[in-house]
């Protein structure tokens, strides 16, 4: 009996999405399929019967999608249109995936090195009922969150500012909301987050430790798409609007409902932000009474899709990002009432243009020009000293890039471009008693080119990415070349081994001047390489050294990957230079001090995934690592550890997947961060604090449990609902992130210690039509 008749007879069946098919014949053959999401999208098939062969179930497929499915050896298949079957350019397109449903369902890991996460088919995660995307990604191992923030996330021991994060393009300067408690990007309106920790592409600039790259639906498939939702946070919606055949719509907004009601969950978050800040002292001051506080954020997307021709694509982009905290200070001061409103308001602005052209088969081309503007903006009155201190930092960033892509052949594909970029960064203090004003402005032009091959071997079995990047600052005449490499070799079926390597620069980074910076609360502010090697006094101003921080990394894995069972081990050393102590954070005896220096960091992450069937999936993870500081002109030039040096760092986690139902549970431990104490020699009658050895000893070990649970169900024919809940550390666990000391009015030592979020409940319900 052939396919075509056994079809037939088998009509009666209901159809089923294509990708749902894809996972049971994955798991019956033991077969992964790669495919550009554009192709199976929307597609729909009956399932083919259990007494097929591979071969029959493919050519089954075929007959009802029309789509091309080849096999490239005995585990991996392509899905093609058959257009894109007859031209072979698919085959460049396409990258080997290592592994499907890579903790959980929506994460791949890909065979150069990447991971990609798709928040449209996203699982479950421990804690997570929806897809924060700057969360997900510390379920990876090698990344985490000291401070269990998304803006000072720490991937292989570098600090937040090292990270690229790129929005279809565009680079962002601010990541988080809630300053830090919840990603600023709309996971809901995001087609896929591409994150890599080495051996990036030679196409991306900057972020020395790790790019996150974030892209939104770029296809007009004629369908709407809507959906809204909220939680004890916020609420948001998303629609895709196809206005014409030519062209697209798609909008998203989020606001946060902190100023209309207050829940569990906000209590939490607030008193974890703002247990350390110039507004939480004014509440619990017997001198002021603080009132009428209001903080919000809410964050705006649009992008406009324009297919001029077949082979001319023309998108328009644009973000707002906003968080804005308000509140009066009163206070009685010779029997009179005193009442002056202080604010810090943090914006991030994004507009772009695209322009695609496909010229042939073989040849096409992206231009795109950008400009990102991040303003942070706080007023602070002091009215016992009847003092008003007004600090702003902004960023201005526009940019031109042009990337080519050409496809020689099946096997080999180069890639080259082109990118100017103009960063200018300008910071201002200014305090009205006594009187001061500071304000300093840095801008720098890079010109970079850059050049990559691509070579995919027929079967699958190696693949290799070698190519540099060039660039050119032309304030400082400073030329740096950043070779880039990426292999991956698959040996005796099931194990593969990887190589990845790059050179990279950045002249954007962090610093901070003084903890209670921007109330306390949004310490750190962006600031551009100036190139000095000492301190210039300019009149009022003093400008510090800030070097273009360089890197250089290596790391080498082994992974094996059989019957839904992953283990895989890496190992890497990165080295950064350039780094300045402001930049750090120190809050010891380094913290006024300026100098330069330089880390290195070792270690080696472990992962054991084991899926055992479709609905469940338990992971663990092990990092081990040894991050140290050398400073020349500090502790004697010896080497001492990393503010971020968390030698051992452990996640437990399982998920269950049955029809609706999602639930999840992990455990995540990691050893202290390390923490420099008073000396045992200190003096009293002295008015500074004498401390021990940088960083010799550590904060006690954190250790953190979450939960959480999502139920999907039908509302109509049309509409579909969701509801979830989740429950941030379980146990309560009171865990220090942070130890400080202070000294008092009569010159005792204080210790201060900022604790992590307690037991913190999330609700959510969602529905899309």
């Amino acid at each position: 009996m052939n396919v075509a008749t056994l079809k037939a007879q088998t009509i009666q069946e209901e159809k089923q999405p294509l990708i749902a098919i894809l996972k049971v014949l994955s798991k019956r053959f033991d077969v992964s399929f790669s495919y550009v999401d554009e192709t199976i999208e929307g597609k729909e098939a009956l399932m083919p019967p259990l007494g097929f062969s591979l071969e029959e179930a493919l050519e089954f497929l075929k007959i009802e999608t029309e789509l091309d499915f080849e096999i490239l050896d005995n585990r991996f298949i392509a899905i093609k249109t058959q257009k894109e079957s007859q031209s072979n350019f698919i085959r460049q397109k396409l990258k080997e995936v290592v592994v499907t449903n890579y903790l959980t369902t929506g994460i791949t890991k890909l065979n150069d090195g990447s991971l990609t996460i798709k928040p449209q088919t996203f699982g479950i995660l421990p804690g997570l009922i929806e897809p924060d995307v700057l969360q997900t990604i510390q379920a990876i191992p090698g990344v985490l969150s000291a401070d269990e923030t998304v803006s000072n996330i720490n991937v292989r021991g570098g600090t937040h500012d090292q990270n690229l994060l790129l929005w279809d393009g565009i680079k962002m300067y601010q990541s988080g909301h809630f300053f830090g408690l919840i990603s600023a990007f709309n996971p809901y309106i995001t087609r896929r987050i591409n994150v890599y920790k080495n051996g990036t592409r030679a196409k991306y600039g900057d972020g020395i430790s790790s790019i996150i790259d974030m892209q939104l639906p770029d296809n007009i498939d004629q369908e709407f798409d809507t959906g809204i939702g909220f939680n004890l946070i916020n609420g948001d919606g998303f629609t895709k609007i196809p206005l014409t055949n030519k062209t697209e719509l798609q909008l998203s907004t989020r606001r946060s409902i902190t100023d209309w009601i207050n829940t569990a969950t906000y209590d939490q978050y607030f008193k974890r932000i703002f247990q350390d800040s110039d507004f939480n002292a004014a509440k619990q001051s017997d001198d002021f009474i603080s009132q009428n506080e209001s903080f919000y954020f809410y964050d705006i997307t649009a992008k406009f899709l324009y297919d001029i021709s077949k082979k001319d694509h023309l998108r328009f982009h644009f973000l707002n990002v906003n968080n804005n905290l308000n509140y009066d200070e009163q206070s009685t001061i010779n029997d009179q009432s005193e009442a002056l409103n202080s604010k810090l308001v943090q914006n991030n602005l994004a507009l772009g243009l695209t322009y695609t052209r496909d010229w042939n088969d073989k040849l096409s081309t992206t231009s795109q020009i950008y400009v990102s503007n991040y303003d942070l903006d706080a007023t602070n009155f002091d009215i016992l000293n009847n003092q008003r201190l007004i600090q702003e930092n902004e960023v201005y960033d526009g940019s031109a890039k042009l990337d080519i892509n050409y496809t020689a052949n099946q096997n080999f594909t180069l890639n080259s471009g082109y990118q100017f970029t103009e960063v200018g960064i300008s910071n201002l203090e200014d305090v009205n008693n006594p009187n001061f004003r500071s304000y300093v402005k840095e801008v720098l032009r890079t010109h970079a080119i850059y050049a990559e091959s691509q070579f995919l071997s027929d079967n699958a079995k190696t693949r290799l990415n070698l190519g540099g990047r060039l660039n050119y600052i032309s304030k400082f005449n400073m030329i740096l070349a950043e070779p880039r490499l990426s292999f991956s070799q698959r040996f005796l079926s099931n194990f593969r081994f990887e190589v990845l390597g790059e050179f990279k620069s950045q002249t954007t980074s962090q610093i901070i001047d003084l903890q209670n910076d921007f109330l306390g609360i949004e310490k750190r502010r962006w600031v551009l390489s100036n190139n000095n090697t000492e301190v210039i006094l300019n009149g009022n101003q003093t400008i510090y050294p800030i070097p273009v921080i360089k890197s250089k990394q290596l790391s080498t894995g082994i992974h094996f990957n059989k019957n839904k069972l992953l283990v895989s081990a890496e190992t890497y050393i990165k080295k950064v230079d350039g780094i300045t102590t402001r930049s750090q954070g120190f809050q010891n005896q380094f913290q006024f001090v300026n100098a330069i220096g330089r880390y290195e960091i070792k270690g080696v992450d472990v992962l054991l995934n084991n899926q055992f069937s479709d609905i469940i999936s338990s992971w663990i993870s092990y990092s081990y690592s040894t991050n140290n500081y050398k400073f020349d002109n500090l502790n004697n030039g010896e080497a001492f550890p990393n503010n971020v040096d968390i030698t051992h760092a452990i996640t437990f986690a399982g998920t269950y997947t049955n029809n609706n139902i999602k639930l999840a549970m992990g455990l995540n431990w990691h050893s202290g961060k390390p923490n420099t104490d008073p000396s045992i020699d200190d003096d009293p009658n002295d008015d500074v604090i004498t401390y021990a050895s940088p960083n010799s000893t550590n904060l006690d070990d954190y250790l953190r449990a979450d939960c959480s649970a999502t139920y999907s169900f039908n509302l109509s024919d049309t509409a579909h609902a969701t509801i979830g809940t989740s429950v941030w550390n379980v146990l309560n666990k009171r865990n220090i992130i942070n130890t400080y000391y202070t000294l008092d009015n009569e010159n005792m030592v204080n210790k201060v210690e900022n604790e992590s979020l307690g037991i913190t409940p999330n609700v959510c319900f969602r529905v899309r039509f």
